[in-house]
């Protein structure tokens, strides 16, 4: 079993930044992926970014590219969403996942566990 807990939500203005931490428990951290996800109001989850276990794999959506950093810190069981530059479309639901049979991907059918969610608001 793993435990996921995010923080670091809340609300911005468009071209500002936050930081989305998720703590994780229960299994050795450094063993797994790790992912983050979003889901906006009548919208699909969708996928956000994922790191390797080591941390030097990292795969990113378009829509984030360039401006949202994922990292991880096995010392701390803590992942990271660095968020910069946000606009108004980045609003939603920020989700962790722990992929512990994976490298992680963009697919959250390969993720085990979940978090509760962080919201995240963008104000223009």
């Amino acid at each position: 079993q793993v435990q996921l807990v995010e923080s670091g939500g809340g609300l911005v203005q468009a071209g500002g930044s936050l930081r989305l931490s998720c703590a994780a428990s229960g299994r050795t951290f450094s063993n797994y992926a790790m992912g983050w996800f979003r889901q906006a109001p009548g919208k699909e989850r969708e996928f956000v970014a994922a790191i390797g276990y080591t941390g030097r794999r990292t795969l990113y959506a378009g829509s984030v590219q360039g401006r949202f950093t994922i990292s991880r810190d096995n010392a701390k069981n803590t992942v990271y969403l660095q968020m910069n530059s946000l606009k108004p479309e980045d609003t939603a639901v920020y989700y962790c996942a722990a992929d512990v049979y994976g490298l992680g991907s963009g697919s959250s059918h390969e993720y085990d566990y979940w978090g509760q969610g962080t919201q995240v608001t963008v104000s223009s």
